[in-house]
């Protein structure tokens, strides 16, 4: 059973329709090849009783002198081979009409074609837009929801100072041994968590933001982080569309050890100038945004000095891929941390 063929796009169809508008090259004979051949005949005719009421006598002294014959014959057939000289010049001339008309509706229909698939091809870019606005909206929900659920989560009760005790305690009550306390974040799931979700069916990335999230400072870094990218989503700045150029591993190890200005420009990877100026002016203009994007650079300038201390250099590059770090890229341009104009 053979397959049925796949439909034909839209864009095809457009297509055809314009060119059937093309009109089809007319053929038979023309008017004028008629009038043509009725004036052929009509002086044959004419010829042929002129010939034929001549005497004999005079037949004969015409057929006699070779000039005269000659005379007589283009006399006879001249006028014939002007007329239809005339008719193939009409004719071409209808001929090149029709094909200059035929021309010209081929290119109409190809402007026309061009135009509905340039039509269709924004169409389907806004739907590509669109859907993925809506996807980031989702994994922004969600995720969301489970910072507000850990942030309002009851807090653990507090441990007895041994410095204050009576007696003394076992060293078990001490911080350092408490058998609840969270394992130490591996340098992935750190890297991983401030990736974020890729999308609101990512389980194992929402896994290990929950773990992250266990940990204090690594939560406090993911809020503040998804505050800022919240705040950018709302100009329309994603941090997946913004492309840095990558800097090595030393400048990120001089930025954790308090480096500042040119000698970790390279950091700045960020250079889309729409994204730089929505975020300046809205730094400018918008002081909770401002309030966040600082609060965001000194929980981000913190965590990466801790990170940087165990970290390899390959860990620091995975680490300037994630969105934070875009995102620290963007605001921390914008901030003047890289040597740049403060906003």
């Amino acid at each position: 059973m053979t397959e049925p063929a796949p439909p034909e796009p839209p864009a095809a169809h457009s297509a055809d329709r314009h060119l059937a508008a093309v009109p089809a090259r007319r053929s038979g004979i023309s008017l004028g090849e008629v009038a043509a051949l009725v004036m052929s005949l009509g002086w044959l005719a004419l010829v042929g009783w002129f010939f034929g009421s001549m005497e004999p006598e005079q037949a004969r002294l015409s057929r006699a002198d070779p000039l005269g014959f000659m005379m007589t014959i283009l006399g006879v057939f001249l006028p014939v081979a002007l007329i239809w000289v005339a008719a193939s010049a009409a004719r071409t001339s209808r001929t090149m009409r029709e094909e200059s008309a035929r021309l010209q509706a081929a290119i109409d229909a190809m402007r026309m074609s061009y135009i509905d698939q340039q039509h269709m091809a924004g169409l389907s870019l806004k739907r590509g837009m669109e859907d993925r606005i809506d996807e980031v909206a989702r994994a922004q929900a969600v995720l969301g929801a489970e910072l507000a659920t850990l942030r309002h989560a009851p807090e653990a009760p507090a441990l007895p100072d041994p410095g204050r005790a009576a007696a003394p305690e076992p060293q078990s009550t001490l911080a350092l041994d408490d058998p609840d306390a969270p394992d130490p974040l591996p340098a992935d799931d750190f890297i991983r968590a401030l990736d974020f979700p890729k999308n609101d069916r990512d389980t194992e990335g929402f896994r290990i933001l929950r773990r992250a999230l266990e940990h204090r400072a690594t939560a406090q870094l993911v809020t503040a982080a998804q505050d800022v990218l919240t705040l950018l989503s709302q100009d329309g700045i994603y941090m997946d569309d913004l492309t840095p150029a990558h800097a090595d591993a030393t400048h990120w190890r001089v930025f954790a050890q308090g480096g500042r200005g040119e000698e970790i420009a390279p950091l700045g990877g960020i250079t889309d100038r729409s994204s730089i100026a929505l975020t300046a002016n809205r730094m400018k203009d918008d002081p909770v945004f401002r309030d966040a994007v600082h609060h965001f650079l000194r929980t981000f300038d913190h965590e990466v000095a801790r990170f940087a201390e165990h970290a390899t250099d390959h860990d620091l590059l995975s680490l300037a891929d994630t969105r934070t770090a875009r995102a620290f890229m963007l605001t921390g341009r914008v901030a003047g941390i890289f040597g740049t104009d403060s906003a």
